[in-house]
């Protein structure tokens, strides 16, 4: 999930904090630059693979970094932030959203993280104007939120609520989260302004939207401590009438491996990074001047980076056999672990999450009716691994399977009509042709509730019947009159002769020896 870091380098974050006299004079910027130092450095060591930009704004609005995952690049333009002019936040969402779709489309999930000092500017341009403004304003100057794309959006104020209550900046600010769809939060400052409070404040931004997902990942006897980034969100399922948020649980159990072949690339809800918590490769080696203390945690990291660890294991046995593990995330809810290259050198154990259900991946059937290859009378891959056992067939055929009749246009409709007056002409040589394709109109029809339809076109087949040539076959009269009849009685939606399956059959006739001529 890539974060946008939306920071106000307008002249408001120059103001000077009132601090003790012998104390250091720091701007509201100072304090700025101070909480996102310390959310960088929390993302290097915790989310180093997630993906950050770090936009400037005031009247106009400029990404200084382009996403990345060097927080060394973003520290030092951080620290090289120039001043500007005033505040037009409207333009810098604008921004925001134009970075994001660039890189990462309408689909990607964002975290965007504003930072400024609650000022909202002045005059045209400003938040005030902008949310007063909202109606009756053209498509190509519609107000950036909500953003196109999954976006939540946390707004760090350099201000106190006290300061931030004393103006109406608190309620436009709680309007914006409400534009956004109300994901987001507004996080202020507690008492003094510091830099002890605004590193009070993002450590709560980092507990809300950057704190990892402690975890045990077990397969039979073996089991590892693992942390997930980013924290697996709730989720709600749109079918059930009173929705409950479910959380994934906290012992993720492995059910089973399957070939990557035959899972192929399936629909995933979001994908994290899972880690060892034991296993600490970066160990510091032990020099002169070090204390015992020191000593005693590297001797400690170095035993911790030497221990069998499951989760190594099952990493590399992933990488190296070409498939994936099902791991169970709850009731009737699975995921996948698998092995992804993060570069030619460097790879990582990954986990998507299916969608909660017994059977998320239909190709594979119900998860929990899966089983090992022994269980088998024969291997289903076969003895060369020639073959496979999926996709499993369908025991019903899918609608999209069959010829289904559709009719958009009225031209198709008339087509169908046509059809089956141009076989009535011909009876009873076409006897088979135009009871088939009767009853194809009569299913649609049937389907769609068209029961018009059904009565029109027996109104129809009644007049083909009196305009019948004295040189017709006798047969044709009796196959046109008892078509329309039955039209006529599946038009009234009696469930006798309205049923889907039942179908209309040609009229037994003395003249009907096999449906040819005398």
């Amino acid at each position: 999930m890539p974060t946008v870091v939306l920071m106000d380098a307008s002249l408001s974050m120059t103001r000077p904090v009132s601090l003790e006299p012998c104390s250091e004079e720091l701007q509201r910027k100072n304090l700025a630059v101070a909480g996102l130092t310390m959310l960088f450095e929390h993302m290097a060591t915790n989310y180093r693979l997630e993906f950050t930009s770090l936009v400037a704004f005031s009247s106009l609005w400029e990404q200084l970094v382009p996403f990345t995952r060097d927080y060394n690049i973003l520290q030092e333009a951080l620290s090289n932030l120039e001043d500007y002019d005033k505040t037009c936040l409207e333009s810098a969402l604008h921004g925001v959203s134009n970075v994001v779709q660039q890189e990462w489309g309408h689909a990607c999930p964002t975290q965007v993280v504003l930072v400024t000092d609650g000022s909202l500017g002045i005059g045209k341009g400003s938040l005030r104007h902008s949310l007063q403004t909202l109606k009756g304003r053209p498509e190509d100057k519609k107000f950036p939120l909500p953003f196109p794309f999954p976006a939540k959006l946390f707004v760090m104020c350099i201000a106190n609520a006290e300061e931030l209550q004393m103006t109406d900046t608190m309620d436009n600010l709680e309007q914006l989260l409400q534009l956004n769809g109300g994901d987001g939060q507004i996080f202020t400052m507690e008492g003094q302004l510091c830099l002890k409070s605004v590193q009070s404040m993002f450590g709560r931004l980092i507990d809300a939207a950057y704190s990892p997902f402690p975890a045990v990942l077990r397969c039979g006897n073996l089991a590892s401590d693992v942390q997930v980034f980013p924290r697996p969100e709730p989720v709600f399922l749109d079918e059930e009438i009173d929705p409950m948020p479910r959380h994934i649980l906290t012992d993720l159990e492995i059910v089973g491996f399957i070939e990557i072949g035959d899972i192929s690339s399936p629909p995933v809800m979001s994908r994290h990074l899972v880690l060892p918590i034991a296993v600490n490769k970066e160990v510091d080696e032990v020099g002169p001047g070090t204390t015992e203390e020191q000593e005693e945690e590297t001797s400690a990291n170095q035993q911790a980076g030497k221990a069998p660890n499951f989760c190594v294991l099952l990493h590399g046995s992933l990488k190296v056999e070409g498939m994936v593990a099902l791991v169970q995330l709850g009731p009737e809810w699975y995921g996948m672990l698998y092995s992804q290259a993060d570069s030619k050198k460097k790879s990582n154990l990954m986990m998507s999450l299916f969608e909660p259900g017994p059977e998320p991946l239909p190709w594979l059937g119900r998860v929990s009716q899966l089983g090992p290859i022994s269980d088998a009378a024969e291997n289903p891959y076969g003895e060369d691994d020639s073959k496979s056992p999926f996709p499993l067939q369908p025991k019903i055929k899918r609608s999209y399977a069959q010829n289904v009749t559709v009719w958009i246009k009225a031209s198709g409709l008339q087509t169908d009509v046509q059809k089956i007056l141009r076989n009535a002409r011909k009876l009873p040589e076409k006897t088979q042709t135009f009871y088939k394709e009767l009853n194809r109109l009569r299913k649609a029809a049937l389907a769609f509730g068209f029961w018009e339809l059904l009565k029109g076109v027996s109104e129809l087949l009644e007049r083909e019947c009196t305009l019948l040539p004295d040189t017709a076959h006798p047969d044709a009269a009796f196959q046109l009159s008892h078509a329309a009849q039955q039209l006529k009685l599946a038009s009234t939606g009696d469930s006798q002769y309205a049923a889907f399956d039942h179908n209309i059959n040609p009229m037994h006739t003395d003249f009907s020896g096999g449906g040819a001529g005398m």
